[in-house]
């Protein structure tokens, strides 16, 4: 584990978003300015996941004009209905470049089905090998499908390369299990929210060197803006929750998930 204890005197550390969709239409107006907004506030590294492969051209454009900004490729369980075999080979290729640091989002989602399961468990396994093939890490997506993405992720190997389940709605009993694999859990501005006892029950049981922090922006917007567009300035009050939970300073937390982020993706 990081010591940060040294930084809890009121120093200003560097802040790591590592799950935002700047793509997203909802910053089509004001994207650099957005990006901006989160440097010039000490959020110093975001990752920009995508959820298809034109979203993929985007995150990767940002990743090559912003230096604190960096990319993961992959298709989203809600469009996987469209995609086939050389929809990986551009992703492999979309890899090559160097601000590329995670195959993602993948994963499932069964509170929408906007694509058929059995797609979705096909796609999420071939992009697991992908990664494996690439020597990167997953960022997983999982909504109403725990016991599927848990069986997927153990059946394909995910622990060789490791990764994230983000935004994590699942119990501490799966955490228990991902933990196991090499994975680590990701937190959002869900954790502040009023109805939020499971995953504050998650962050009390999830070690300090497994924990991520995120905003998803610009949706999940963290209280007490809850209801505006996200942004990655916000990741500040998901932080500062998770020291709240755990009983540490907020400097301690911002030091020790930015570190555990660029290790997981290994940005040095």
């Amino acid at each position: 584990m990081v010591d940060n204890t040294q930084n809890c005197k009121g120093e200003i550390l560097a802040l790591f978003d590592s799950h935002a969709h700047y793509d997203d239409a909802r910053f089509q107006d004001d994207r650099d300015e957005a990006l901006q907004r989160a440097f010039d506030s000490g959020v110093k590294y975001i990752l920009n996941a995508s959820s298809d492969v034109e979203s993929a051209k985007v995150a990767i454009s940002l990743a090559r004009k912003f230096d604190f900004v960096y990319a993961a490729v992959g298709v989203h369980p809600h469009n996987v209905e469209n995609i086939n075999d050389g929809t990986l080979s551009i992703l492999l290729d979309f890899a090559s470049d160097h601000k590329v640091v995670a195959i993602g989002e993948i994963g499932l989602d069964y509170y929408y089905d906007n694509s058929p399961r059995e797609l979705q468990r096909y796609w999420f396994s071939k992009q697991i090998n992908l990664a494996k093939e690439l020597s990167l890490p997953v960022i997983v997506h999982n909504r109403e499908s725990h016991e599927d993405a848990l069986r997927i992720i153990k059946n394909e190997g995910a622990r060789e390369v490791g990764g994230v389940f983000h935004c994590y709605s699942g119990s501490v009993e799966m955490a228990r299990e991902l933990l196991d694999n090499e994975f680590y859990i990701s937190v959002g501005g869900t954790v502040t929210f009023k109805n939020a006892k499971k995953i504050i029950d998650v962050v009390k049981y999830v070690p300090l060197d497994r924990l991520l922090i995120e905003t998803d922006c610009p949706y999940l917007t963290p209280e007490p803006y809850r209801g505006r567009r996200n942004e990655s300035v916000y990741v500040r009050l998901v932080a500062e929750k998770v020291a709240e939970i755990k009983g540490v300073c907020f400097e301690e937390i911002a030091g020790i998930t930015t570190e555990n982020a660029k290790r997981l993706f290994r940005i040095k």
